[in-house]
């Protein structure tokens, strides 16, 4: 059986469309780049369609401007029953220099659903180098995290 896709890296060139009104490329297409990158690497990992759970601790460290070569590294550090913890990095470059500078980092969540909508099972993933096993525990103590956090924001949706 072949093994599962653990990361994946998408390449885009930040477009004259991806620009806000500072010149900048859009936080919302950053995010979308993130979002695609998160899918093609829960789908790889589980084989089966994914849905975003959770996107968060998104931090734009430096802008992209127009015309950069953008990478979004995405890779599994995590695995549950049937989610999928994807950390991602984004690197923008000017294409003739490939003086590569991080631009953004976050962590999304991932489920992998069936032709119902409901979640199915992914293949555990086990954490092997000193690295892998960090970003694993990392993983794990967010969640708890972000289990207070749920928390606390429910003052905002009852």
């Amino acid at each position: 059986m072949k093994k599962p896709q653990r990361d994946i890296t998408l390449r885009f060139l930040a477009e004259p469309q991806d620009v806000n009104f500072g010149g900048k490329v859009h936080g919302g297409a950053v995010m979308r780049w993130i979002d695609l990158a998160a899918y093609a690497c829960a789908a790889g990992w589980s084989g089966h369609y994914c849905v975003t759970a959770y996107a968060g601790g998104i931090r734009f460290v430096t802008p992209i401007h127009v015309g950069s070569l953008v990478e979004v590294e995405a890779k599994v550090i995590y695995t549950g029953k049937s989610s999928m913890h994807i950390a991602l990095e984004v690197n923008a470059c000017d294409p003739k220099s490939l003086n590569r500078r991080l631009t953004t980092h976050c962590i999304v969540i991932m489920v992998a659903v069936d032709a119902h909508s409901h979640p199915i099972y992914v293949p555990a993933w086990v954490p092997e180098s000193e690295e892998d096993i960090q970003q694993n525990e990392t993983a794990r103590k967010l969640m708890e995290m972000r289990k207070k956090i749920g928390e606390e924001m429910q003052i905002f949706v009852e």
